[in-house]
């Protein structure tokens, strides 16, 4: 539905998430021992169906998962992310909703009903937008008053507050608000936090000085060099962009997310459009996971790349 903003939920193009922390191949090695332990307590049927997921192979995640949602809250959670994965935002809130009635302090599981909700805001007729969008709200905020150290859900809730009107529960002084918070879980992503209240501020050198030190407190993240070289892209400073994508592909040439945003950046200014499209097509090539701008946003891009 046009005209509703995006409300911070990273669906389509989510940022990349080695932000805040000291190197990309630390995290993914933290990630995959994390994933280990929780996948060697669960059934092989769910640590099947979360390597579809993971594979981006959303439908036959969500049929893996199947057998074992009556009795298994994971299930749960994997179908309404396969769901969600799927676009279909409706049955994602369903199985969710489901989730948090059977575990009502599940962090994750509100957190993600957030994210259902927040989409169907963005995606459904005017009148029933805004009651999806206060839901979506309520269940960021219920997340992080159940972990105030799930740094996504205060990701999202930060967005939020910025991007949807007071009407809706939102405004930038919440969204200064929850500053201190995202302080004690991430300094660089406090960084960043600032950065995009300064820009909504349209105090962008204040915005670009906040974006830098994000960069500089995590020197090894390919993600916090990208944020600064797509604020100057937005700015139309793209010379200035390109020396930061540029940046970006020493830290990590081969990077899926050095790839698109760097043929994001180039198609969205009209400049190197030949570059562009074999960047993209190198990306279609890669197995995706679902941190990653999905294969359909490369469609698109390349679509406006001839």
């Amino acid at each position: 539905m046009g005209g509703w903003p995006s409300f911070g939920l990273n669906a389509s193009q989510p940022r990349p998430n080695s932000h805040g922390v000291p190197s990309e191949k630390v995290r993914i090695r933290l990630l995959g021992t994390a994933l280990a332990v929780i996948l060697a307590a669960t059934p092989a049927e769910l640590r099947k169906a979360e390597g579809l997921y993971q594979q981006t192979r959303y439908r036959e995640a969500l049929l893996a998962a199947q057998p074992l949602l009556n009795q298994n809250s994971d299930a749960l959670l994997l179908a309404g992310r396969a769901a969600y994965g799927m676009g279909d935002y409706r049955k994602a809130t369903e199985f969710l909703e489901k989730l948090v009635q059977r575990d009502p302090s599940n962090s994750v599981g509100h957190h993600w009903l957030g994210r259902a909700f927040g989409r169907r805001a963005e995606t459904s007729f005017p009148l029933a937008a805004p009651g999806y969008a206060s839901k979506a709200r309520q269940n960021f905020e219920k997340a992080v008053q159940l972990n105030p150290a799930n740094g996504e859900a205060l990701n999202d809730l930060f967005e939020y507050y910025l991007q949807a009107p007071g009407f809706l529960g939102g405004g930038l002084e919440k969204a200064q608000a929850l500053l201190p918070k995202i302080k004690n879980v991430d300094a660089a992503e406090y960084e960043f936090a600032q950065a995009k209240l300064q820009e909504a501020r349209k105090d962008f050198p204040k915005a670009e000085h906040h974006l830098i030190k994000a960069a500089e407190l995590a020197p090894k993240s390919v993600g916090r060099v990208l944020d600064v070289a797509r604020f100057l892209a937005r700015h139309g400073r793209f010379s200035e962009s390109v020396i930061w994508l540029g940046n970006a592909a020493k830290l990590s040439p081969k990077h899926p997310q050095v790839l698109f945003q760097t043929a994001q950046t180039y198609i969205e200014a009209k400049q190197n459009l030949p570059a562009a499209r074999a960047l993209l097509h190198e990306y279609l090539q890669m197995p995706l996971n679902p941190d990653l701008p999905p294969r359909e946003d490369a469609e698109r891009l390349l679509k406006q790349a001839r």
